[in-house]
């Protein structure tokens, strides 16, 4: 990051943002947006879900479920960490290629060299180390990316744009997981291909949708003590923004502590062998491809027709809450097929909206602090990363490895989620 000084801009003036694109512009920017966040999301389901889980278990099978809720909760601490202070610091980047890229651009090619490394480690503590240091680098560039849905695109048109990257998404969560289910027996190969491919993303999106430059912007020196006491967001001062926290902590509260131990549902629960859970793995997320993506694109073009978006979100969160009933009424591949579907429908309709409806409750600010906020957000998604797989390990130590008692839990988080939703008075 650079300082320069300003001579011809008023310091004192409120803090300037980039234009928004209209247009060809527009729509290169959501496209690339989406693609983006679909290689993202392919990698992280991709390797939490399934490369690392494979991993960890040939490394120590009688301890995997401790070791991998062991890896969750230090990489989210650092993921929680890394994001909001990296979105506050590209608030203040100032460099001619603008705020956001040169943060995409360094944590995409840092984390892919280190997530190539995890591949080759033979011990569970180094393959944490080189994992932490990769999510760490990705969640340094990913509120960079999620805040030029702020930064770039007018307000009337977020659900539309929220909508196609939350397609993307989802479909990136499904699309990961088949890849690695079917490249699980070659790991090299499988975090060689993640690691590439969203390096390459990221370097391509920066060179063809450039930001305007910001180094003629007034340069804000950091104050740390006011800058760590920045984030922290009153509830009282901002109630709407607090409820969205809430809400977006408890969904992936639930969300979480099935996804990450699906892999060992399907071969503890359901009585899968190895190869035979690895497959349906995959197989089950093509089902979920499916449904998400057409919820997601339909949920994005329905809640911009409407300007509606608390609607959107909550039934999303209960359709979410009904695909964890299905396991519980059905131990077998067909309630597992039915939560596949299920999932995708409700996730898609929540994760198309949330995004949008995130951007709206933003506290206002002269200093445009939205990639700060933003990340603040986004640690309500990080933080059920540390939580969720310690609740779901000892769950299943304190009921004798009953898995149940995951799906019990996931449910009253995911229903929780809708009842946080309602209070927010500034988003319809």
């Amino acid at each position: 990051m650079t300082r320069h000084e300003a001579p011809m801009i008023d310091i004192a003036a409120p803090f300037q943002v980039p234009g928004h694109v209209t247009g060809a512009r527009r729509m290169r920017l959501q496209l690339s947006l989406m693609v983006n966040f679909f290689l993202l999301m392919a990698l992280y389901s991709g390797v939490l879900g399934v490369l690392l889980p494979n991993q960890i278990a040939e490394l120590d099978a009688g301890n995997k479920a401790t070791n991998l809720a062991i890896l969750f909760a230090i990489t989210s601490i650092f993921s929680t960490l890394a994001t909001p202070i990296a979105g506050a610091l590209s608030d203040r980047t100032r460099s001619r290629w603008g705020r956001r890229s040169p943060w995409i651009a360094i944590g995409s090619l840092i984390g892919s060299l280190c997530l190539f490394g995890v591949s080759w480690m033979t011990s569970f503590w180094s393959l944490m180390i080189l994992w932490v240091m990769a999510a760490t680098a990705y969640n340094s560039m990913q509120p960079a990316l999620t805040t030029l849905i702020a930064d770039r695109f007018a307000p009337e048109t977020r659900g539309a744009v929220s909508g196609i990257v939350g397609a993307g998404m989802t479909a990136g969560l499904t699309a990961g997981t088949v890849v690695a289910g079917y490249l699980a027996g070659e790991r090299i190969l499988a975090y060689g291909l993640f690691a590439a491919a969203i390096a390459m993303a990221c370097l391509v999106f920066v060179l063809i949708n450039r930001e305007p430059p910001s180094d003629a912007m007034p340069p804000r020196p950091i104050q740390w003590g006011a800058f760590f006491r920045s984030f922290w967001i009153s509830p009282r001062a901002h109630p709407d923004f607090a409820w969205a926290f809430a809400s977006r902590f408890t969904i992936y509260m639930g969300y979480q502590a099935v996804a990450a131990y699906l892999l060992y549902i399907l071969r503890d629960y359901i009585g899968l062998g190895d190869n035979a859970s690895n497959i349906a793995i995959a197989n089950m997320a093509m089902v979920t491809l499916v449904c998400l993506v057409l919820s997601s694109l339909l949920s994005g073009w329905l809640s911009d027709r409407y300007q509606r978006r608390k609607p959107f979100v909550i039934l999303g969160s209960l359709v979410m809450g009904c695909a964890m009933a299905a396991p519980l009424a059905m131990p077998s591949m067909t309630g597992m097929w039915v939560y596949a579907a299920i999932i995708g429908v409700g996730y898609g309709m929540f994760m198309s909206i949330d995004m949008a409806l995130m951007t709206q409750v933003l506290p206002q600010s002269a200093d445009g602090d939205e990639g700060k906020d933003l990340g603040v957000l986004t640690t309500a998604v990080n933080i059920p990363q540390i939580i969720s797989p310690i609740m779901a390990a000892l769950l299943l130590g304190l009921f004798d490895n009953d898995y149940r008692t995951i799906f019990v839990a996931a449910l009253i988080f995911v229903f929780g989620s809708a009842l946080c939703i309602l209070p927010i008075k500034s988003v319809r």
